[in-house]
């Protein structure tokens, strides 16, 4: 099955972006296509992955983390990686973890209330026993917010 996305999947994904309170109604009446092609399209692109959430993009820097990290773990390998990650999945501020190539086995974005929380957020991450060594950055300044929409309009003109 293809991955790829045409021009009107591009449009639709690029509507929701700009204006994700818009519903299936009103993306129909924007694009000039029928309400059933608008929710058929979405549907597949949900079905494929492609859209992986319709939840809302919550800040955490908002919610009072605004210390953010990216550690780097070294983990006991005969072990495998499960045991540490259902640890790591149990602490609100981990964000994201991934198996990477490398030093590292898992690369794992983490918040924090301020430098204090964040040594407290490290310990617990290092906590399990698992974990022979971490190494952290702290994040200054975010410069390029994450993002997807250039990967949309690319794919929707291939």
């Amino acid at each position: 099955m293809s991955q790829s996305i045409d021009a009107l999947d591009s449009r639709l994904l690029s509507l929701l972006a700009a204006q994700p309170q818009i519903g299936v109604l009103g993306a129909s009446r924007e694009l000039g296509v029928a309400r059933g092609t608008v929710q058929a399209r979405l549907d597949r692109l949900i079905e494929r992955g492609v859209i992986s959430t319709l939840a809302p993009t919550v800040s955490p820097a908002a919610l009072g983390y605004p210390v953010m990290a990216f550690c780097s773990l070294e983990i006991q390998q005969r072990r495998g990686h499960e045991k540490v990650v259902d640890h790591l999945s149990a602490i609100p501020e981990v964000l994201e973890v991934h198996t990477i190539t490398g030093d590292g086995d898992l690369f794992v974005r983490v918040v924090a209330r301020d430098n204090t929380d964040l040594q407290r957020v490290i310990d617990q991450v290092v906590g399990n026993g698992m974990v022979l060594r971490t190494s952290t950055v702290i994040a200054l300044a975010e410069l390029v917010p994450h993002r997807t929409q250039p990967l949309v309009v690319a794919a929707g003109t291939q």
